[in-house]
């Protein structure tokens, strides 16, 4: 068995123009299947960034709220009646709205401003620069240094910026877990201050953020704020709610999801057609093989070792360019969303073996087909 696979393996890489060819098409297809689930990944990551920074374990919302950004004002009523619920440890609102800055240089930038709740600071972010205790100074406001960051010159410790004629004081620095998708830097701010700040219609809370008692609450406390008219989602269904709505409800998923069938298309194309043709031009070998004594298992066990071979290779070469390329473009685009996670890897690597199952399906039937009288009369 062992020298089975050596002549196979010896048989494929001398033939340098044909692996090199099978290598360039698997490896051109598992780099664009990546590259394009791994983009579509980092925009769903980046579209949940609010829920993920925050923490919150229950989100109560509007029910026609689709995104995080997609805020809809609640009345307060909605506060006091979630904490009247049992199983509710706590709960609290905050604000999330944009807001146009006008920095000190004359120029105008549009923000996201997050109002927290002003007694416990819930959902606070992690802090570079500053003390948290300053957010309940005099217009005070903390800015997130992400790759927006420079988007507002750069602002220091106690940079003044106006916010519909309002001053604002930039009193810490802080990092989060997760950029924002749509390219506007963040500020946070207590819940009172967003509200005194910024314009709003007359409801104003965006969300109320609940922690329960225990996750057997869970159920109860989301059956009573169904029962007042709104909705409740853990983080979870939240980020599931959000990225349902990009992958159905816009283009995006649509276009990445044609992307990514096109690239395994071309793929199996390529792949197929040039291992086909390898098989084709070796038909006189594996004839030699099976007059020698050969049997059927052992001449398909090589060209499914030859497919297989040729397939993780590629499956690991693209993977490599693909994390390449992400890697360069975040270090000159640090806006680039793309991500590469698990299931991206799993998914190519279906994709991979289905390419190489094919590719190997048509060989075998050309190989047992083979009759050694053919070969030698030839």
């Amino acid at each position: 068995m062992k020298g089975i696979l050596k002549l196979a393996y010896k048989l494929l890489v001398n033939d340098k123009a044909k692996f090199t060819a099978l290598l360039v098409g698997i490896t051109f297809a598992v780099f664009l299947m990546i590259a394009m689930a791994s983009l579509f990944a980092g925009v769903l990551k980046r579209a949940s960034a609010t829920v993920i920074n925050l923490g919150a374990s229950i989100w109560v919302m509007d029910p026609s709220v689709q995104t995080v950004a997609n805020t809809i004002g609640m009345p307060d009523y909605v506060l006091d009646a979630v904490r009247s619920v049992e199983g509710v440890h706590y709960a609290v609102p905050l604000y999330s709205g944009g807001a146009l800055v006008k920095l000190r240089d004359g120029n105008y930038q549009s923000t996201t401003v997050v109002g927290l709740d002003d007694t416990s600071l819930f959902g606070r972010p992690q802090l570079l620069e500053g003390n948290i205790e300053d957010i309940y100074g005099e217009n005070a406001f903390i800015v997130v240094k992400d790759t927006e960051f420079p988007k507002l010159n750069n602002p220091q410790i106690g940079t003044d910026f106006e916010v519909n004629d309002h001053r604002g004081v930039i009193v810490g620095i802080a990092e989060v877990a997760s950029s924002g998708l749509f390219g506007v830097p963040t500020l946070y701010t207590t819940y009172e201050r967003a509200l005194q700040y910024i314009p709003n219609p007359r409801f104003t809370i965006s969300y109320v953020l609940v922690e329960p008692r225990s996750p057997a609450d869970i159920p109860n406390i989301k059956q009573q704020v169904q029962a007042l008219g709104y909705l409740a989602l853990t983080k979870d269904e939240f980020m599931a709610k959000i990225s349902n709505f990009y992958k159905y409800q816009t283009g995006l998923g649509m276009n990445l999801l044609i992307m990514t069938v096109m690239s395994f298309i071309v793929g199996l194309s390529i792949s197929g057609q040039t291992f086909y043709t390898f098989v084709l031009e070796n038909l006189e070998k594996f004839g030699a093989l099976k007059a020698m004594g050969a049997k059927s298992r052992e001449l398909i066990l090589m060209i499914l070792f030859q497919a297989s071979f040729t397939a993780l290779t590629g499956y690991g070469l693209g993977i490599g360019l693909c994390s390449l390329t992400i890697a360069l473009a975040k270090l000159r685009l640090p806006d680039y969303a793309a991500m590469i996670t698990f299931w991206n890897l799993g998914l190519a690597f279906v994709m991979v073996v289905v390419i190489a199952a094919v590719s190997s399906y048509f060989g075998v039937r050309k190989v047992l087909r083979i009759e050694p009288f053919d070969i030698f009369r030839g």
